[in-house]
């Protein structure tokens, strides 16, 4: 079976207990003796239910891999041990298969691990969805979220070296299919404060120390910023290097997000703007100064930074300086104007970089919605991720503290009663009689805190709005008043006086017991902090800048829409969102991640019980288990019980044929465990009291060593039985071969002797029988030797005779042959005399020939075609033979030159021959052309980017372009047009703009007419009724005349077919519109030096002037 497929339980090879629920005896000690043991084995998951609790283990461990995926892909949610990815793909599986839209709550105190369990989820969901180039794009967008708002929203803390302070809920929809369409951001609260002041050992947020540390010295210029963080006053230097954080590759890392989500670079550099003059704000310093009438102001000290401000916002530099040292505040139609002191000036700057910094990081987010928001509005299912700050108790907790408690209150609030709720609609599901089940309601703290008249809200917004001179004391009075009787509210100054002697509460404090447990808030700043109060002047300053970013940020400050109405507090808004926030998640389905910080040191392997147990208090997991164990702590499907416990009942063991409630039934009642332990319901098995559960675990493992114990007997009896008889089939196997060993040994041995019995008789048989034969031969070859001499003596005797006879027929032939040759000669001597002279001089002559070529071999004239040269002949009777070879060579070294021509030079001495043929003798012109190359295209026009658009329009390749004059047909002046030809048309353009102005098909020229003369004046006569001809024929003037006409000559004969007629006189007729015009040439001085002049005499002539 291949690992994917192996199954095991949450209940085996158990460390301590991976359910909660199943926890014998249930104490707070035992709980937490439970998640140290799993702890210390590296479990750092553990369920309460369908909740799961993850203890951050501050090390890498091993359980992320992709394998671990592909084992919790399409698992049931106990069938393994418990893990993180076991609630995602429940989730996922629950949103995809039944259509129901989910939600992960991630809660627990800064440095639990809430983010990194938000990225666990997030990665899996985006493991096990669908693929595809789309759906890929949509997941990393979604996940590169994520570097973008821990850069500008995360901060290190003395908890947690990446701590979110702020609070995510992102909604990831799907489709039909379970594919990433895209997601919704909502952030709750940034803790803006930590802009202006961190406490001692923490930092400010991310970004500032990654731009300094990460950014290109090009980069940090044109922000106006320095690298070291000592420059800066809102920077603390006591912590600003983190060991193991490398903040330059982080601010690489978030560049590169923000390009993925969707960023322009227009986009990173405004955000990076905003980011550098926060940061100056920190540098501007004030000094006081006295007026004439005795009030305090302010003025800023070193007006450098202030100016270096305003360059990277667009601001003047004036309009800012005002709003730091004045006060407008407007009352119906009248505007008081005051100074401010020192202390209101840096609470000014202050407020301004908080509310600048918060609004970027809200516009940060709504950019990131544009981008991942899902495109299409097909129907959308939604899985929600809650990432929200813990229940926090600090020394001093302070307004922000207050706030976050009471989202905590509201979340619990929730958890309980959905948790209820789900107990409730499952036990209905099945059948199972519901019971009332009690537990701690803290709807009277949340009423407490949020109720519209009499909640400490209300109050503090009340008191916020009251006219007067308003203090936190008078806040903390009010609170006395009201809160006194509340069983939940504690204060020295109440009415109560249970409390007038409590040492521990301070007069300045006050007291709430929440779920957690009781936290003391200081009331100093709560009025300061709800207010949020950014002085108008500085609103409608920041209206007033260039930067586009910054505009939109402040967009109270347009004077059009100003409004004399206060706006929503603090905590106003945050109780607005939480019950968005509420209203939304009772909309689906609760998943829970609990995360607890072991330790303060975040040190591996460290457990600190008294830490752990405070968290384990204020998140309420005690209260949890009891809420789950109230009714049944197990239940499970009857085929996974069936499957399991089988084999403790011999009629379910092994199979059971029938249904697998009938066999549950059949295995309980034969383990006779009392009725009131458990219930049947529809599709599951109800058990009530863990240790039930533990008994069958208890049975289950002592059968399994028996059954274990059974297999090894039959597997070791089917191995002994398969050895003995492999044993024996070896004996009779080995028993066979050495029977056959020694048969065949026998067998061969008595083969051996028989074969040498044999060689022996046949060797005396043989040897009988060679001497018989050497006999009989020897005395053939007696016979044979003496028959052999005697034909010997024979031949000899008969050879003798015959050379003798032979030499004889010699001595008659040679005796012959001289006589005959004495004949001959006697004869040959009378013609000898006559034929002498002829051989002389057939001898003389061919010397005379021999000495003549090579002479003229010496002599050769040069290769070149036009050398005339030739050496003269040195005998007359050479005449002829002299004169041929001349020729012969001339045609011989033309062969030679014309073979170095490339095709490109044929064509143009083609094209030079053509043009001889049309123009030689004829036009005085064509003596001035002949030196000169024809180029073709003079402005080449694919290479010339002011011609880019004309080389477009033209899809054919360009024969000729060139500048010429167009004679205009009325007044006879020229204008400058670009002349196109290509292998279909000749196209006129303006020479500027390169617009084309006409275009003729070369099919509808029939001729061109020229002067005799020097002048470059040339008219082309067009097909009449063609389109082209509508205004008539052209005139054109040309220094290049005769390169213009030769190849348009070329051109339409290699398109037609057909040689158009070229007319040279001095007079000839064109058609200009409807008339026909008389082009007469005529002698005389020019203006424009050799350039004809022309010149409309009527409607019948025009004159052309050539020099």
């Amino acid at each position: 079976m291949p690992k994917s497929e192996v199954k095991t339980s949450l209940l085996d090879n158990m460390i301590g207990v991976g359910d909660s629920v199943l926890l014998e005896p249930l104490t707070e000690d035992t709980f937490l003796e439970n998640l140290k043991n799993r702890f210390d084995h590296s479990e750092i998951y553990t369920y309460i239910g369908s909740v799961v609790i993850s203890v951050n283990p501050y090390r890498h461990l091993p359980i992320y891999t992709p394998e671990k995926v592909e084992e919790y892909r399409n698992r049931n949610f106990y069938e393994l041990s418990p893990h993180i990815y076991a609630l995602a793909d429940e989730a996922y599986r629950s949103l995809r298969d039944q259509d129901k839209d989910q939600c992960i709550l991630i809660t627990g105190e800064s440095g639990a691990g809430k983010t990194e369990a938000s990225k666990l989820v997030m990665s899996y969901v985006a493991a096990v969805c669908g693929k595809g180039a789309e759906v890929n794009q949509v997941k990393e967008q979604l996940l590169q979220s994520n570097p973008v708002l821990e850069a500008f929203g995360n901060a290190k803390t003395m908890r947690n070296d990446n701590s979110s302070r702020f609070g995510k809920y992102m909604d990831i929809e799907f489709d039909f299919k379970g594919d990433p369409l895209g997601g919704v951001i909502s952030n709750y609260l940034l803790e803006k404060s930590r802009v202006v002041k961190q406490p001692r050992g923490e930092r400010n947020f991310h970004i500032f120390y990654q731009l300094l540390s990460g950014g290109s010295e090009d980069l940090l210029k044109q922000l106006k910023l320095e690298r070291e963080f000592n420059q800066y006053n809102y920077l603390g230097l006591d912590s600003a290097k983190v060991n193991g954080v490398d903040d330059a590759a982080n601010f690489r890392t978030v560049k590169n997000a923000m390009q993925i989500v969707g960023f322009l670079d227009d986009e990173v550099v405004l955000v990076l703007e905003v980011v550098a003059a926060v940061l100056k704000l920190g540098n501007i310093e004030f000094k006081p100064e006295s007026r004439v009438n005795g009030l305090d102001e302010s003025r800023i000290q070193d007006k450098n930074e202030l100016k270096e401000i305003c360059e990277l916002l667009g601001q003047d530099q004036a309009v800012l300086e005002r709003a730091f040292s004045f006060r407008t505040v407007e009352a119906k139609q009248e505007k008081v104007s005051t100074t401010l002191n020192v202390a209101q000036a840096y609470y000014a700057r202050d407020a301004l970089a908080k509310n600048l910094y918060n609004r970027l990081f809200t516009w940060l987010v709504n950019r990131i919605n544009e981008s991942i928001k899902a495109q299409t509005k097909v129907r959308k299912k939604v899985m929600g991720v809650l990432d929200i700050y813990g229940f926090e108790i600090f020394e001093n907790n302070s307004f922000e503290q207050f706030i976050i408690n009471y989202c905590n209150e509201k979340l619990q609030q929730i958890f309980i009663e959905l948790t209820l709720k789900e107990e409730q609609e499952e036990y209905i599901k099945e059948g199972i009689e519901w019971t009332h089940i009690e537990y701690f309601n803290n709807a009277i703290i949340c009423e407490l805190i949020e109720n519209n008249t009499n909640g400490i809200l209300a109050m503090l917004d009340e008191e916020c709005l009251r006219p007067g001179t308003v203090t936190d004391e008078t806040f903390l009075e009010k609170l006395n008043q009201v809160c006194a009787v509340h069983e939940r509210f504690e204060s020295r100054m109440s009415k109560s006086s249970r409390f007038l002697n409590d040492t521990t509460l301070p007069h300045n404090c006050f007291r709430i017991q929440h779920y957690a447990g009781k936290v003391m808030y200081h009331v100093e700043g709560f009025v300061d902090k709800n207010n949020d109060l950014l002085y108008r002047d500085l609103s409608q300053a920041m209206w007033k800048t260039n930067h586009v970013l910054v505009k939109s940020l402040f967009p109270e400050g347009n004077p059009a829409k100003m409004s004399l109405k206060r706006p929503p507090t603090a905590g106003s808004q945050f109780k607005a969102s939480v019950a968005t926030l509420m209203k939304n998640l009772q909309t689906k389905n609760p998943n829970y991640i609990r995360c607890i910080k072991p330790n303060d040191q975040k040190a591996p392997h460290v457990f600190a019980e008294g830490l752990v147990c405070h968290q384990v208090r204020y998140l309420g997991l005690m209260e949890n288990v009891r809420v789950r164990r109230a009714g049944y702590a197990f239940k499970q499907p009857y085929e996974s019980c069936l499957e399991r416990y089988k084999m403790l009942c011999s009629q379910t063991w092994p199979h059971w044929r029938q249904g697998s409630r009938d066999g549950v039934k059949v295995l309980l009642t034969e383990l006779q465990i009392p009725p009131e332990e458990f219930s049947y319901g529809r599709s599951k098995i109800f058990i009530r009291n863990p240790r039930t559960l533990f008994e069958l675990e208890d049975l289950r493992k002592r059968r399994l060593e028996d059954l274990a114990t059974l297999i090894q007997k039959i597997y070791r009896g089917w191995k002994c039985r398969t050895n003995f008889l492999l044993m024996k089939k070896s004996q009779i196997i080995i028993s066979a071969w050495t029977k056959r060993h020694f048969q065949r040994k026998k067998y061969l041995q008595l083969k051996r002797v028989t074969l040498i019995i044999q060689s022996y008789i046949r060797g005396w048989k043989a040897r009988k029988l060679l001497r018989e034969l050497k006999h009989q031969k020897r005395c053939e070859e007696s016979a044979t030797t003496i028959a052999a001499y005697w034909r010997g003596f024979q031949a000899r005797m008969e050879v003798r005779q015959l050379k003798e006879a032979a030499m004889h027929k010699h001595a008659i032939a040679v005796i012959w042959a001289y006589w005959l040759g004495y004949e001959v000669r006697r004869e040959y001597r009378k013609f000898f005399r006559a034929n002498a002279g002829k051989k002389i001089y057939e001898f003389t002559i061919q010397r005379i020939m021999q000495k003549y070529f090579l002479e003229l071999k010496k002599k050769l004239p040069s290769m070149s075609p036009t050398e005339k040269t030739w050496p003269p002949r040195p005998y007359l009777f050479l005449d002829d033979t002299h004169t041929e070879l001349k020729r012969i060579f001339h045609l011989w070294r033309c062969k030679k030159y014309r073979d170095q021509f490339t095709e490109q030079k044929k064509a143009i001495f083609e094209e030079k021959l053509e043009a001889s043929e049309l123009f030689k003798d004829k036009k005085a012109l064509y003596t001035n052309s002949v030196q000169q190359p024809f180029q073709g295209d003079y402005l080449e026009i694919s290479k010339n980017p002011k011609y880019q658009k004309l080389n477009g329009a033209v899809e054919e390749n360009i024969v000729l372009a060139d500048v010429v004059n167009k004679i205009n047909r009325a007044n006879g002046k020229g204008a400058p047009r670009i002349f196109l030809l290509t292998q279909s048309n000749f196209i006129l353009a303006d020479q500027k703009s390169g617009q084309i102005k006409s275009t003729i098909p070369v099919n509808d020229i029939t001729s061109v007419s020229v002067s005799k003369q020097t002048d470059g004046l040339f008219a082309v006569h067009l097909k009449e009724g063609s389109t082209a001809a509508a205004k008539g024929d052209f005139l054109f003037t040309s220094d290049r005349l005769i390169e213009i006409i030769t190849k348009l000559y070329r051109t339409i004969f290699f398109k037609t077919n057909q040689k158009i007629n070229v007319e040279i006189n001095n007079e000839f007729l064109v058609q200009f519109n409807q008339d026909k015009v008389c082009v007469k040439f005529i002698q005389g001085a020019q203006k424009n030096g050799n350039l004809p002049t022309c010149k409309r005499k009527n409607n019948r002539l025009l004159e052309v002037t050539v020099p």
